[in-house]
């Protein structure tokens, strides 16, 4: 007979209930505990992820929205014309109103002929040339109408020469099929008759600000310059110079300088 048999029966009971007792009550404490710590992480996931659910809506519906100005020219009538008409130049107070066309093969085609259907006219139109784009983003863009023939096209221009209509009239407006492109008059002044997109390399930085410089401090006795811009001129502006002849100097070129200071969406 083993040691284990010699162990009354009663007494073995008794140890069976107890580790029986001892795990029930270790397994309710773990099962207790478990819930405790799982239900309390529960809800303080829910309470800290609330604040940042009512954030996210609210950005979400944040409005966007650019507002669009009016644009008063009727550029698919024009096209149906000229196709080549891509622009329309106004100055306030002057009989400057005008398309502006650009040939798609010859610089000089609207120097003699009209806008509205390439008929010929001595008085050409208002242009531009192969060497600038037409949607105004170049350093320099140069803008070409005649004087003399009345009061059209560029003639008006020579207003700019007197320093009050100078002073009341900081802007002039282009308009594009789809935008307003607004420019501060910088400068008006006397220039010689030089191709400016010929003769300055508009790619070099240094010859652009030098250029920039006299744009806004140029040596002519004929001037008028704006000192206080909207924004200052920088390597990343855009020049419009907008050219026209001065009676009886063949060799002289009147120059209206502007800066693009604004540029909108139209309807």
């Amino acid at each position: 007979m083993s040691e284990k048999d010699n162990i009354p029966k009663g007494k073995n009971n008794q140890s069976g209930k107890k580790a029986i007792k001892l795990i029930l009550i270790f397994v309710v404490v773990f099962v207790t505990v478990f819930c405790g710590v799982y239900f309390g992480i529960q809800i303080y996931s829910n309470h800290t992820a609330l604040p940042q659910t009512t954030t996210t809506k609210q950005t979400t519906t944040m409005p966007v929205s650019e507002d669009l100005v009016e644009n008063p020219i009727d550029f698919k009538s024009l096209q149906k014309m000229n196709d080549e008409i891509y622009a329309w130049i106004k100055i306030d107070d002057t009989n400057v109103d005008y398309p502006i066309v650009q040939s798609k093969s010859d610089d000089s085609f609207y120097l003699k002929h009209k806008a509205e259907d390439k008929s010929w006219s001595a008085s050409g139109a208002i242009y531009t040339e192969l060497v600038n784009s037409k949607s105004f983003n170049n350093s320099v863009t140069l803008v070409y109408g005649h004087n003399g023939y009345g009061d059209t096209f560029f003639t008006t221009l020579h207003r700019f020469e007197d320093s009050e209509f100078f002073n009341t009239h900081p802007y002039f407006y282009i308009y594009t099929p789809d935008r307003r492109l607004t420019y501060q008059v910088v400068s008006a002044f006397k220039y010689d008759d030089r191709h400016i997109m010929n003769s300055f390399n508009f790619a070099d930085i240094k010859v652009l600000e030098e250029f920039q410089q006299y744009v806004q401090n140029p040596d002519s006795v004929l001037k008028n310059v704006r000192t206080e811009l909207d924004k200052p001129i920088t390597k990343d502006s855009k020049l419009v110079i907008l050219s026209t002849c001065i009676t009886n100097q063949k060799s002289s070129r009147y120059l209206i300088c502007g800066v693009l200071t604004k540029d909108e969406k139209t309807d």
